[in-house]
């Protein structure tokens, strides 16, 4: 068996996601968020070794672009011997377990392990598996582990054009609440080593962990066998709710009406235009009612955004939405010409003042704007209000 942390976490979430990974990943369905979080979080680790100081990372390819990892352990242990303070992606391996700890502090008599996480959160309890783990490689490679540490971002912070990543980064000492994920480890790695070594796929049902961490990219495989539209498919249906009926055989649409599992107007609507073919719900009143609001001109307004986890424009914090580009559709009058104007901001420079500037040039003041989410275009123009209150009196 070879089992890295992040293989530990995926067994720890379930066991059978382990076993397609390894067997059938072609199933996998990765999304763009997925990559995204991936790339996030290399930015973010890179980043978090500068932490303390000066610092040897360890880290070997090989030709091919995969990871060098005997050649990671053997440089591990030189510098471990060296007792060079900090060492970055530090590799371990013990009877078929391999991890590479974030980073590796001395301390003491001994070393203190930092795993970083690009997230603004550090109580998720995944986070102290993965640390339970490497906890227990180190220790049963002969190594003293003097600490346990999340590093995560601190959505405090705000950027005033020069990056402190002492400030950037919350350090969370763990050794309190690591003991309950610790004694779950061994039996967690029998389970992996059980899994692993079946030439079957593992008979696990579907569950609350389909989604908890994370969600699991084997979703559509796994409930390929349920007929469509499912309970799954009901509008704002809690999976909680969804997975409770679903224990009780209650999946299709016909299941959930014949039951009386469902009460919510929209959810009933959605089953009756399933079930009988419909085609689209159309409510006249509603729109005529809505229309009966707006005035000329009109306009329709889309931000696009960035969420960035290390803020690169004076006076944002991680993660918070940065508008870049818009799109405007307008009618000056009734029966007139759809019109569009849209803003691109140019790559690099912080895009915010050039697209409020614009904005109060392509909408007038007082004028009927509609957006499809309307709170979140209102949280972004108030947002640059407080950052340009010169612009502020077009809001």
């Amino acid at each position: 068996m070879f089992l890295s942390k992040s293989k530990y976490c995926r067994a720890w979430q379930c066991p059978k996601m382990l076993w397609l990974d390894t067997y059938r990943p072609e199933l996998k369905e990765v999304t763009p968020a997925d990559k995204a979080r991936k790339t996030t979080g290399n930015e973010v680790g890179d980043l978090a070794m500068g932490l303390f100081g000066d610092y040897v990372e360890v880290t070997a390819k090989k030709p091919d672009g995969g990871l060098d990892i005997p050649a990671m352990l053997e440089h591990t242990r030189a510098e471990m011997a060296k007792g060079t303070p900090v060492i970055c992606e530090a590799a371990f391996s013990f009877e078929g377990l391999y991890c590479a700890v974030d980073i590796l502090r001395k301390e003491g008599d001994g070393w203190a392990i930092y795993e970083v996480k690009s997230s603004t959160h550090p109580d998720k309890t995944v986070y102290l598996a993965d640390v339970a783990y490497q906890k227990y490689v180190l220790q049963n490679c002969g190594v003293n582990v003097t600490g346990t540490y999340l590093v995560t971002i601190n959505n405090e912070y705000v950027f005033d054009g020069t990056l402190r990543i002492e400030e950037l980064f919350n350090v969370t000492d763990v050794s309190f609440w690591l003991p309950f994920e610790e004694r779950n480890v061994p039996g967690l790695l029998q389970t992996a080593a059980d899994v692993l070594e079946r030439d079957t796929e593992p008979d696990v049902d579907i569950s609350e962990r389909c989604s908890d961490p994370y969600d699991c990219e084997y979703w559509d495989y796994c409930t390929r066998a349920l007929p469509k539209p499912n309970v799954f498919d009901l509008y704002r249906f809690p999976l909680k709710k969804a997975l409770d009926c679903y224990y009780d055989g209650d999946v299709s649409f016909e299941d959930l009406i014949r039951h009386g599992r469902v009460s919510n107007m929209k959810q009933l609507r959605q089953i009756d235009f399933q079930l009988h073919d419909k085609g689209t719900f159309t409510d006249a009143a509603a729109i005529r009612g809505f229309l009966s609001t707006l005035s000329y001109p009109l306009y329709f307004l889309d931000f696009e955004t960035m969420q960035l986890p290390v803020p690169k424009y004076p006076g944002t914090v991680p993660y918070q939405q940065i508008p870049f580009q818009y799109s405007l559709h307008y009618i000056e009058r009734e029966g007139g010409e759809l019109k569009h104007k849209e803003f691109l901001a140019e790559s690099g420079p912080d895009p915010r003042r050039a697209l409020a500037e614009r904005l109060c040039a392509d909408i007038p003041k007082n004028v009927c704007v509609t957006a499809y989410n309307k709170a979140f275009e209102c949280g972004r123009i108030k947002e640059l209000a407080a950052t340009f209150p010169d612009l502020s009196e077009h809001c």
